[in-house]
């Protein structure tokens, strides 16, 4: 068996494994009992559970292949992924525990289900649902074309790739309306496993394999290809976009609705706080990942599609064995992080969307049914989506966070601020997101990301707007819990 048929079956054994114990996840009916156990897991997740669960939906094959690719043609650019990630979950140690305490409170399983509590508004509840909807589906296309590239790397003459990756999004969305929330909790913890061992080992053994070490690879670098190693200083992505870029995406990070999924999984507030200090250790492997990308600049032919380029090095650089298990790995990071999401737009949508706007009387029982085959329509547009508008999905995951930053004043700062009001609010996020997607299709950010300008429209607004309806702000619960002495 030559090392292509090894590793292409090292990979499908895998994937099958991961498979079968999302569905045995769902053993138990309780699982099924409520929009609340299926969505959330009933918040019985510890400490070391809502980690590997926050880490499987944050760390996606997307992440790998994408900062692998951006430092291949972008080199030192990509950084600003490693000061946002640090930046998010620094801000999220203060905002998320209080977020938590009020969702546990009175049982509310997405951000926008907080929203209505806290302003007495549909229409809000209804807008951050469909922002977030909108946003997360070109993401869980993007899961579907990390796996799509993978197998077109491990399987090339072997199989239909594309077959094989609807079969395996069909596969994940049957696990994930089966076992909810549970079923890819559970298999990420092998994915994080294989991730943090396979990352590490690719890490150490491929400067050794093309250079002889990490002091050889770097000194290489810096003779051949020093422009990898500077961020640029002048033009339309420059320090200005650098520093927007990581302020934004830290803003939105917590605002996806997986992330936020992730979050009300947790029995305590003092499991996210522990989160918050230990996710950054997942930064390790995010900077080291990078120089991959320089690698695989130094070593591949010219004129390599930068979106192979790790599968392109890993397939150069190792036998049949290792490149089973870093494909495998990858695929991993394709298909469960995309149930994650799944869960997060279905329950969105159910919740905020059906519930509130269409069918306000609906009992229990069947809007859990209506959460759980809404994974089927996610993953279903996902995969159309994917398959007819490939060249579109970086870019619209680019915008995707450009747009999830502009609900973070109508989330976080109303955790905190009394006075804060529904039309302020919604009007705050309707200019912020017009102003982000005006700027994105007109192409003038004048060397700023797009949300940036979006987000800071989005405050002017709240704070301009907010003096003239504070008067007639009303209480309810949800500010009594908030906000009690």
């Amino acid at each position: 068996m030559n090392d292509q048929l090894i590793a292409l079956f090292i990979t499908f054994i895998l994937v099958a494994i991961i498979v079968v114990i999302g569905f045995m996840s769902g053993r138990d009916k309780k699982v099924r009992s409520s929009v609340e156990e299926w969505s959330v897991g009933g918040r019985n997740f510890g400490g070391l559970l809502v980690w590997f669960l926050v880490g499987a939906d944050l760390y996606t094959a997307y992440t790998f292949l994408g900062l692998t690719s951006s430092a291949y043609t972008s080199g030192s650019l990509i950084f600003f992924a490693i000061p946002y990630s640090i930046l998010a979950y620094f801000i999220s140690y203060f905002f998320l525990p209080k977020l938590w305490a009020v969702a546990k409170e009175y049982r509310f399983t997405t951000l926008a289900d907080y929203a209505r509590g806290r302003f007495d508004s549909k229409l809000l509840s209804a807008l951050i649902a469909i922002v977030g909807v909108l946003m997360l589906i070109p993401y869980i296309c993007l899961q579907l074309s990390g796996l799509q590239d993978t197998l077109q790397v491990a399987g090339k003459g072997y199989i239909n790739v594309q077959v094989i990756v609807i079969v395996s999004f069909l596969l994940v969305g049957l696990y994930t309306f089966f076992s909810g929330i549970k079923g890819p909790t559970y298999t990420a913890i092998i994915k994080d496993i294989l991730v943090w061992a396979i990352m590490l080992f690719m890490i150490v053994s491929l400067p050794m394999i093309h250079f002889n070490g990490w002091n050889p690879m770097i000194s290489h670098i810096t003779k051949e290809a020093p422009q990898l190693l500077t961020i640029p200083s002048s033009g339309p992505k420059a320090f200005p976009w650098f520093i927007t870029s990581a302020i934004v995406s830290a803003l939105a990070l917590f605002m996806w609705a997986h992330a936020a999924t992730g979050v009300f999984t947790a029995k305590s507030a003092n499991a996210i706080r522990k989160n918050a200090m230990f996710l950054p250790l997942y930064n390790i492997i995010l900077t080291l990942v990078i120089f991959l990308g320089f690698i695989a600049y130094m070593v591949l032919p010219k004129g390599t599609n930068p979106r192979f380029a790790l599968l392109e090095l890993i397939h150069m650089s190792y036998g049949g064995v290792a490149q089973g298990l870093a494909y495998a790995t990858i695929a991993l990071a394709s298909l469960i992080p995309c149930s994650i999401m799944a869960v997060g737009a279905s329950n969105l949508f159910a919740n905020n969307i059906y519930r509130d706007l269409i069918n306000p009387s609906v009992n229990g029982a069947r809007l859990t049914m209506i959460t759980r085959c809404m994974v089927f329509v996610v993953i279903g547009l996902a995969l159309l989506f994917g398959i007819f508008f490939p060249t579109a999905l970086v870019s619209l995951q680019l915008l995707g966070v450009a747009g999830m930053v502009q609900i973070f004043p109508a989330i976080v700062f109303s955790l905190f601020w009394k006075k804060q009001t529904r039309e302020a609010t919604i009007a705050g996020l309707v200019v912020g997101v017009i102003v982000t997607f005006s700027m994105y299709f007109a192409g003038k950010s004048f060397g700023i990301n797009e949300g940036f300008w979006g987000l800071v429209s989005n405050i002017v607004i709240l704070l301009l707007l907010n003096p003239f309806f504070s008067k007639r702000a009303g209480t309810n619960a949800i500010k009594q819990f908030l906000f009690q002495k």
